[in-house]
């Protein structure tokens, strides 16, 4: 682009200095002066200069012309707030057409983003509108229906208020799941490491889930006997409340007479991976990509088999994710699902006092 500016700048010049050499030519002719030397050097001198300087003085101004011309598509282009003396302004053609081509493409990716955002939005606040508009609107009746009178029987009282205070319930572990990601989400929430075992914790969850999986019909076990058991550094807790919500999933979405196994795998010196498969409904696999999502349903209609919050699997994905370990999934239709994650291991393997 310079060398382009060089050759206007030069070839004006040059047309200036034939325009003033026909002039002086003109002005010799009708005062009469005789040419010698000494007059056609110092002319010669003087043309030369004025040619050199006007090269220089007309290149400068195209230049400028340009620059501040390019400096105004700039402050267009650029956000509000920015000022020429944070920006690198090209001169170029060619550097302005490619930094025009990656702000349309900036801009075109940032579009689409704000398209997706704004579809996870609509989508977001759908899908908790259901979450409370169900419990809200079942505590609304019975609410009512004890105002209108019901509440003198003292057999569809008591009825009535047990149910709300399920509707309620059912409300609270909405909230608090919620307010739970949106701690983890903003870093509020950290995570409180401690030595434990990972064996042992598994089979407290057994437990603690053994009636709802003799009610839905599926067994619960270690996919073996685990001779050594393994001592980990996390959030006893938090890894609890993971390893509730992959079982308690499981047995939401398993088949009659099914099967949940837990497996532990040794990854290395430092890692081991805890595995929950079953044997169920399994996922496709254009829903695994949004399965963490809050309140995300594979099933559009909106039912469910079981109630919760609609939370357990994106509470699942921060809680891993603030351990900073790995949290992975894998599903077929009509043959099961398999969740895993990994964890900080100690390396020093004791007896497992259930063996």
């Amino acid at each position: 682009m310079r060398i382009k500016n060089f050759r206007v700048a030069f070839r004006l010049s040059a047309i200036l200095v034939g325009l003033l050499v026909l002039m002086m030519n003109l002005l010799f002719f009708f005062i009469d002066l005789k040419f010698n030397t000494e007059i056609l050097l110092l002319l010669g001198s003087m043309l030369l200069l004025f040619f050199i300087s006007s090269v220089l003085l007309i290149n400068y101004r195209i230049e400028r012309f340009i620059l501040n011309k390019i400096k105004g598509i700039y402050n267009d282009l650029s956000p509000s707030g920015v000022s020429m003396s944070q920006q690198i302004v090209q001169s170029d053609m060619e550097a302005l057409r490619e930094s025009i081509l990656k702000f349309a493409d900036d801009k075109k990716l940032e579009i689409e983003t704000l398209k997706e955002k704004e579809d996870y939005r609509k989508e977001f606040i759908g899908n908790i509108s259901h979450e409370l508009k169900t419990p809200l609107f079942t505590i609304q009746g019975y609410v009512l229906t004890l105002l209108e009178g019901a509440v003198g029987d003292k057999n569809v009282r008591e009825k009535y208020l047990k149910r709300t205070a399920k509707g309620v319930e059912r409300l609270i572990y909405v909230v608090k799941d919620l307010d739970l990601i949106t701690q983890f989400e903003s870093g509020i929430k950290t995570i409180d490491r401690t030595f434990f075992n990972i064996n042992e914790l598994i089979v407290n969850v057994f437990d603690l889930l053994e009636m709802q999986a003799i009610k839905n019909k599926i067994s619960i076990s270690f996919d073996r006997d685990y001779i050594e058991s393994y001592q980990v550094f996390a959030d006893k807790e938090r890894i609890q409340q993971v390893l509730t919500n992959l079982i308690v999933n499981s047995l939401k979405y398993g088949v009659k007479n099914g099967k949940t196994e837990v497996s532990l795998e040794e990854l290395s010196e430092e890692k081991i991976l805890v595995k929950i498969s079953d044997n169920g409904e399994g996922i496709s696999e254009e829903h695994l990509p949004r399965l963490f999502e809050r309140f995300y349903r594979i099933d559009k209609s909106g039912n469910r088999k079981a109630g919760g919050s609609g939370l357990g699997l994106s509470i699942v994905k921060h809680i891993i994710e603030a351990h900073q370990e790995k949290l992975l999934v894998e599903s077929t239709i009509g043959a099961g699902s398999e969740f895993s994650f990994s964890l900080q291991r100690v390396t020093k393997k004791v007896k497992s006092p259930q063996n």
